[in-house]
C-alpha cells in the first residue's frame, strides 16, 4: 500500500510538470544582446529563486520586489528584471514586438533617451518600460483628441434641428474608450503612489545596492540610489498626472457638450411649439367671426342682402376682428413666454492648455446661462 501511494505521488507530481505552461522568454542583458528561448513556469521560477504565485501574471498593473528580482506587470507586458538582465516573458504580441525589436535594446545598451543611464541596469530597464507605458496611453489620448472635439463640434451646432444618429454613435465608443483611458490612467498613479508612500518598497527596488559593494559604497557615500529611484518614479507619476488632467478636460467637455446638444434640441423644440400655438390662435380667431359669414349663409331673407356695400362691410369686420383677437394673443403670449435665444458654440481644435481652458470656461458659461433661461421659459 505504502508503494502504491508512492508511486501515484510521483506520477501525480509528473503530469502537473509535464502540464505545466511554457514562457516564451527573451532575455537583455546590460548591452543590449538579445537572447530567446522557451522554458516551463516551473524551471524559470525555481531558476529564478521564485515563487509559482510570482509568474502568475495578470493584466492588471504591479510592480512587486521578490528575492532581489522586480516583478513587473503592465498589461501586456510581463517583465522580470535582476540586477544583470532583463527578462520578458510571453513577449509574441502584437503590442509589444515593434518596442521589444526597435527600440528595447538600443535603450538598455545607452543609445536611446533615458535619463538613468549613469545609474545601476534595474534603473535602466524601470524607466524603459515606464517610458513605453506612458507613449502607450499618451498615443491613445492623443488619438481620442481630435476625435472627440470633430465630433462635439459637427454635434453642437445651433442650426441643428435633429442629431445625427451615427454621430452620437461615434461620440459614445469615443467617451467609452476614453472611460477605458481613464481607469488605466487611474491604475498607473495608484501603483506608483502606493510605491512612492512606502520608504521600504523604494529602497528593494535599488537591488544592486544590497548586491554590488560599489554601488553601496557610492550610495552611502553620497549618491543616494534610493532618492534617484524616487525622483524617477515621481518624474512619471506626474506625467500620468498631467495625462489625466488632459483626459479629465475632455471628459467635462463632453459632458457640457451633452448640455448644450440638449438645450439647442428643447431651444428648436419650444419654437414649433410657440409657432403651433400662434397658428392655433390664428385659426381660433378666423374660425370665431367666421361665424358671422356661417350666419349670413343661412337661407334666410332679411334686407342686408338687398344693399351691394353689406358684403364687403361683413367681410371687412371678419377680417378686421379676426386680426385684433390674433394680435391680442400673440401680445398675451409674449408676456407670459418669451423665446430662448438658440446657443452658439463653436468647438476648435485641440489647443495647448489656456486653450482648452477657454474652450472649458465659454462650455460652462452658456451652459449655465441656457440652463437658467430655460428653467425659467418652463
Amino acid at each position: 500500500g505504502k508503494f502504491y501511494q508512492h508511486a501515484t505521488t510521483e506520477a501525480s507530481q509528473a503530469t502537473l510538470a509535464s502540464v505545466s505552461p511554457v514562457f516564451a522568454v527573451m532575455k537583455l542583458d546590460k548591452e543590449g544582446n538579445t537572447t530567446y528561448f522557451e522554458k516551463k513556469k516551473t524551471e524559470l521560477y525555481q531558476e529564478l529563486g521564485l515563487q509559482a504565485r510570482d509568474l502568475r501574471f495578470q493584466h492588471l498593473m504591479s510592480i512587486v520586489t521578490r528575492n532581489n528580482r522586480i516583478i513587473m506587470r503592465m498589461e501586456f507586458l510581463k517583465a522580470v528584471i535582476t540586477p544583470e538582465f532583463l527578462l520578458i516573458l510571453d513577449y509574441r504580441n502584437l503590442n509589444l514586438e515593434h518596442w521589444l525589436f526597435n527600440e528595447l535594446a538600443s535603450q538598455l545598451a545607452g543609445e536611446g533617451q533615458l535619463v538613468t543611464y549613469s545609474l545601476p541596469f534595474e534603473f535602466r530597464a524601470i524607466e524603459a518600460i515606464l517610458q513605453y507605458r506612458i507613449s502607450k496611453l499618451q498615443g491613445r489620448l492623443n488619438t481620442l483628441q481630435p476625435q472627440i472635439l470633430e465630433t462635439l463640434e459637427a454635434l453642437v451646432d445651433p442650426k441643428l434641428l435633429s442629431v445625427d444618429r451615427s454621430k452620437l454613435h461615434i461620440l459614445l465608443q469615443n467617451g467609452k474608450s476614453l472611460s477605458e483611458l481613464e481607469t488605466d490612467l487611474k491604475v498607473f498613479k495608484e501603483t506608483i503612489l502606493e510605491i512612492l508612500d512606502e520608504e521600504e518598497l523604494i529602497e528593494e527596488l535599488c537591488l544592486s545596492k544590497w548586491t554590488d559593494p560599489q554601488v553601496f559604497e557610492e550610495s552611502t557615500s553620497g549618491i543616494d540610489h534610493a532618492e534617484e529611484m524616487e525622483l524617477l518614479l515621481e518624474n512619471y507619476y506626474r506625467q500620468a498626472e498631467d495625462l489625466a488632467n488632459e483626459a479629465r478636460e475632455l471628459r467635462v467637455l463632453i459632458d457640457d457638450s451633452e448640455s448644450i446638444i440638449f438645450i439647442n434640441l428643447d431651444s428648436h423644440r419650444n419654437v414649433m411649439m410657440r409657432l403651433n400655438l400662434q397658428l392655433t390662435m390664428g385659426t381660433f380667431s378666423l374660425s370665431l367671426f367666421g361665424l358671422i359669414g356661417v350666419a349670413f349663409g343661412m337661407n334666410l331673407e332679411s334686407s342686408l342682402e338687398e344693399d351691394p356695400r353689406v358684403f364687403w362691410l361683413v367681410t371687412g369686420i371678419m377680417f378686421l376682428g379676426s386680426g385684433l383677437i390674433w394680435r391680442r394673443l400673440l401680445s398675451f403670449l409674449g408676456r407670459h413666454l418669451e423665446p430662448p435665444l438658440p446657443p452658439h458654440v463653436l468647438l476648435k481644435k485641440y489647443q495647448p492648455a489656456a486653450g482648452r481652458e477657454e474652450i472649458k470656461n465659454n462650455l460652462k458659461a452658456e451652459t449655465f446661462g441656457l440652463s437658467r433661461s430655460t428653467l425659467t421659459n418652463h
